[in-house]
């Protein structure tokens, strides 16, 4: 039955965490990556005091039994907890569950760095960083250690120095999983310094030597020690950048410019690219590509239904102001676009049609109806097929027309748009008599058609073609009472009476005229 859909906006009730204990196996699946909450000065990243009941020493921390466990064993232990329990290894990702999700189990199971490759707009970084609600909910570190040090295994001098000092009483703080993820954006003025570290002329200069380990300043990579680190965009680091992570994939460690210490580093590396054909930017390195444990490859949504799940879930629509209501049919429509653009040969396919295509031309098709129902003073704005044509401009930017096409976007999105009102209309609505529905037509009568009409017009055009009305009240299902949902439904089938060839229209701009082909 077809049906409308009230958009709203609201936010999820968060979800519970894990009891936090020494001993916790990580969060519910359920569970959002929560950004850590402030906290009293002296806590980790300014994160939240930790639970009072949590181990304040080394030695009160060998007592709770608590053991040291690898990050990659950690992710391995919580997702398979997941899997058995029949729970999705990451959230909030759509379309992925028999291609994308399956690579991912493997090798969190296996222990791997990975590589997620594919284009644009294909959930790539949601996916990284849905990985950090797979660590446990908090970790011991050494107090004051700017590397997260094992409070059983340190390995930078500060905290060395430290545990030999105070030994046993050496005091340990909890990190928040939410600290223990670290990303990069990879940009060609990336430096060895800010991955890896430098040396500290501060430091020097307030009177340590350089060949002191005190001096060094730490980058992000050793800053997320026992965690995560994602490095996004990775062909656009420079190569003799990427040379600097070669270390930390295969030998887990780091190497500082001008000192002869090796730090070992406890790190899951995960990385995002587009495709080596489509980007031109740069390559990322063969002995960097080899170390990757595991190479998974993403993709668009590949159904109409899977794209519109995933436009629910990420359109920005304001709950204030005239409620909307999108007609199901237009947003298989708005759906249908991004699938068609896909497969489109008037369109470059190796740049991709990013689902964020289908996101703005919702959030366009919302916006034009309500500008509509703000300037006509009716309650409730339902978007309509004339709605459709300010699409041009949240489509033109997000999709690349072949060079023998340049010139002719706006022509090539109107195909779009009208390839899909067809497929739409071809599988919602079904004339039981056409030729019946378009006889007032062949009489001579005419409706007229825009963004701008209020909806009334159309309901006065319905009295005086009644052919259109079964069709389009079936359409509108059981909100056909409603002014506006029922000029939507009588537009939308004027639409697919043109594009069916039973009736001409005469378009200028946003308004159209609808007469007989006779």
């Amino acid at each position: 039955m077809p049906r409308r859909r009230l958009v709203r906006v609201s936010s999820p009730a968060p979800g519970p965490d894990a009891t936090p204990g020494p001993d916790a196996t990580g969060p519910d699946a359920s569970d959002p990556l929560p950004p850590a909450p402030a906290g009293p000065s002296g806590t980790p990243g300014g994160a939240a005091p930790w639970p009072a009941d949590l181990p304040r020493t080394i030695g009160e921390l060998r007592e709770s039994g608590w053991r040291s466990v690898p990050v990659a064993g950690e992710l391995r232990r919580n997702a398979a907890a997941r899997i058995a329990g029949g729970r999705p290894v990451v959230e909030g990702v759509l379309g992925f569950d028999d291609t994308v999700v399956p690579q991912l189990e493997n090798a969190l199971l296996a222990g791997h760095d990975m590589i997620l490759l594919g284009e644009r707009g294909q959930a790539k970084t949601r996916v990284v960083r849905a990985l950090a609600t797979l660590l446990d909910e908090w970790l011991p570190v050494v107090a004051g250690s700017e590397i997260n040090d094992d409070p059983y295994h340190p390995t930078s001098r500060f905290a060395r120095l430290r545990v030999a000092d105070e030994g046993d009483e050496t005091p340990v703080e909890w990190v928040h999983r939410s600290d223990r993820y670290g990303e990069k954006l990879a940009t060609p003025d990336t430096s060895i310094a800010d991955l890896i570290g430098e040396v500290d002329p501060i430091k020097v200069a307030e009177g340590r030597y350089l060949s002191d380990e005190l001096t060094l300043h730490y980058g992000l990579v050793p800053r997320v020690n026992r965690g995560i680190f994602a490095v996004n965009e990775l062909p656009d680091l420079a190569e003799r950048i990427q040379v600097g992570l070669l270390n930390v994939l295969e030998e887990r460690d780091v190497q500082i410019r001008g000192h002869r210490v090796r730090i070992p580093l406890d790190v899951v590396l995960v990385a995002t690219a587009n495709p080596e054909d489509y980007t031109n930017r740069g390559r990322i390195i063969t002995p960097l590509k080899d170390r990757f444990g595991a190479q998974i490859r993403t993709h668009y949504p590949r159904d109409a239904a899977t794209e519109m799940a995933v436009v629910r879930a990420e359109a920005s629509v304001p709950a204030e102001g005239v409620p909307v209501a999108v007609p199901a049919y237009l947003e298989e429509v708005v759906a249908e676009i991004s699938q068609l653009a896909r497969r489109s040969p008037h369109l470059n396919q190796r740049s991709g049609v990013s689902v964020r295509l289908s996101i703005a031309n919702f959030e366009t098709l919302v916006a034009n109806a309500r500008r509509r129902a703000l300037r006509t003073g009716e309650p409730e704005a339902v978007p309509r097929v004339s709605d459709l044509s300010a699409l041009v401009s949240s489509t033109q930017g997000k999709v690349e027309v072949e060079a023998l096409e340049e010139g002719k976007e706006e022509e090539v999105v109107a195909q779009l748009v009208a390839a899909a009102v067809l497929v739409v209309f071809r599988r919602r609505v079904v004339l039981s008599d056409p030729a019946g529905a378009v006889a007032d037509f062949d009489a001579g009568k005419v409706v007229h058609t825009g963004d701008d009409l209020p909806s009334a017009d159309y309901l006065a055009a319905l009295r005086e073609v009644p052919g259109l009305e079964a069709p389009a009240r079936a359409l509108a299902g059981g909100h056909g009472e409603s002014p506006a949902t029922l000029a939507a439904a009588v537009e939308f089938v004027l639409e697919g009476l043109h594009l069916t060839k039973r009736l001409n229209k005469d378009a200028s701009g946003t308004r159209a005229l609808y007469r007989s082909r006779r």
